[in-house]
């Protein structure tokens, strides 16, 4: 393997509208066990997983299509991506008190170190990035 080679391990689901997020956090947390980052980095897997429910909340709800969540691990970065079939991109708005939703990208612009959305012939992937930060 030369130097500039990365070396990844990664996981997929899809999620039909029917299925809930509650599942798609449940999967995440398992992946996110497997990889220590509940027992060391506690506060980056809480915010993994709540970008996860957001995310995954706004392919059922905006895009009412299906979620295909993909977590991938490359030794230095969690990217967290999720494929709906909606062309419509999404514009974090900043949220109100009168309002009950519109903070889902909000979060997750706040939660990851970083976010970009990818556009498809067959809709959108939203791809959010966490590095570990380990516990004190």
């Amino acid at each position: 393997m030369s130097e500039s080679s990365v070396r990844a391990v990664g996981w997929a689901r899809s999620l039909p509208v029917s299925s809930g997020v509650r599942a798609a956090r449940h999967w995440a947390r398992e992946h996110l066990d497997a990889l220590g980052w509940t027992r060391e980095a506690p506060d980056t897997a809480d915010a993994v997983l709540l970008a996860v429910s957001e995310l995954v909340t706004n392919a059922h709800l905006h895009a009412r299509s299906s979620a295909q969540l993909i977590l991938a691990w490359d030794s230095r970065c969690l990217h967290v991506s999720v494929h709906d079939a909606s062309t419509d991109l999404p514009v974090p708005r900043r949220p109100t008190t009168e309002g009950t939703g519109g903070r889902g990208m909000f979060l997750v612009d706040a939660l990851s170190d970083t976010w970009e959305v990818r556009s498809h012939p067959d809709g959108k992937t939203i791809t959010a990035r966490f590095r570990p930060r380990t516990a004190t």
